[in-house]
């Protein structure tokens, strides 16, 4: 039964990024060629992150220290330290006006991406320690969710910042906090986010865009006027492959955080429903795997991840679709990017080492 599980996930793992090369090929090409004319082309780009994605993975599920305390304390230590340095002007790269970016010579690396997994890793073990007549609020575990989150706002970066707030819920949620608790969560957070939407203007216009797009389409609105444009006309079989009108400069960068958009435009509602097939798939498996674990923080670890993928590829589809305000989070395995595609695929070989290490058990 675990290696069926273990298949299962992989499988998903690998159809899901093969299907984001096809896309972004489809989605980015024109884009690529008007606005990087010259230079290799966004799907040549992502076929090769996916074969560094992959020897990360290879890597890691044969490093017997993945599934160590002190790895992931150090490993935690270390993320805090790249979300300080990222601040830092002459290291931290600007992009769409957030400092979330550190530049490796051609590669760039996002600290925001690592501090969500070191995160909920080290609060893993530390929830795995507490016993059952102490299941009470410590205080600990929440500077350990607070302190990067705070550091990622500075950038300012409220996408990752929600993600990683609501996995560490769902995480504590499982290791069985007192459900009063979120109450005030809840209360903590409604205050939160209204004094984040009054502290920078540009929030609480996406809150206007989102309740309708059509008053600014051509500023606040323009995203998600363009995604509702694609996805409107096509219904359950789109237009066809490579058939898209809104990746003709209409849809911004449509290879990155809107390429649902363009898959829905291109082969329908039928086969979005095929991709949100796969995630469910990815997802049912990686909880089967944390299920079938014998320690607690193996359970903790891999509950905690699967998630956080989860939560991740519904936030962007609800932002795709119309649902939730545009945030600028990625979809998982899918969108274009080298440094998300080796992340995820870390996330990946990080539940697979701990699978294993519950078969050898």
């Amino acid at each position: 039964m675990k290696f069926y599980y273990k298949r299962l996930f992989i499988i998903s793992a690998v159809l899901l990024s093969v299907i984001g090369i096809i896309f972004i090929y489809s989605a980015g090409t024109y884009w690529s060629s008007v606005h990087y004319e010259g230079e290799v082309p966004f799907y040549i780009k992502q076929s090769i992150y996916l074969g560094l994605a992959l020897t990360v993975f290879f890597i890691v599920t044969r490093m017997n220290i993945i599934t160590e305390e002190k790895t992931w304390v150090t490993f935690y230590i270390l993320s805090l330290v790249l979300l300080v340095l990222v601040l830092i002007p002459g290291i931290g790269i600007v992009r769409n006006g957030s400092r979330g970016w550190i530049g490796v010579g051609p590669l760039t690396v996002q600290p925001a991406e690592i501090v969500k997994i070191t995160t909920l890793m080290y609060l893993s073990f530390l929830l795995s320690k507490v016993r059952n007549d102490e299941r009470v609020v410590q205080i600990k575990h929440f500077l350990i969710i607070i302190i990067p989150c705070a550091l990622m706002m500075l950038q300012p970066d409220f996408g990752s910042v929600f993600i990683l707030v609501v996995s560490s819920f769902v995480l504590l949620f499982i290791a069985r906090y007192p459900i009063k608790l979120y109450i005030g969560f809840i209360a903590v957070g409604v205050v939160g986010l209204v004094g984040l939407i009054a502290s920078a203007p540009y929030r609480l216009k996406r809150i206007e865009a989102f309740i309708n797009p059509w008053a600014d389409p051509l500023g606040s609105g323009f995203q998600a006027v363009q995604s509702l444009l694609a996805i409107g006309p096509a219904g359950l079989l789109g237009h066809g492959f490579q058939e898209s009108r809104q990746k003709f400069l209409y849809l911004p960068e449509p290879q990155n955080d809107f390429i649902y958009s363009i898959i829905l435009e291109e082969i329908g509602f039928l086969g979005g429903c095929v991709v949100l097939a796969l995630f469910g798939l990815f997802i049912y498996s990686g909880v089967g795997l944390a299920i079938n674990s014998v320690k607690s923080s193996d359970f903790y670890a891999m509950a905690a991840l699967v998630s956080m993928v989860g939560f991740q590829a519904c936030l962007n589809i609800g932002v795709v679709i119309g649902l939730i305000p545009v945030t600028g989070v990625t979809l998982p395995f899918i969108s274009y990017g080298g440094t998300s595609l080796m992340i995820i695929w870390f996330v990946v070989a990080i539940i697979v080492s701990f699978a294993s290490r519950t078969e050898r058990s």
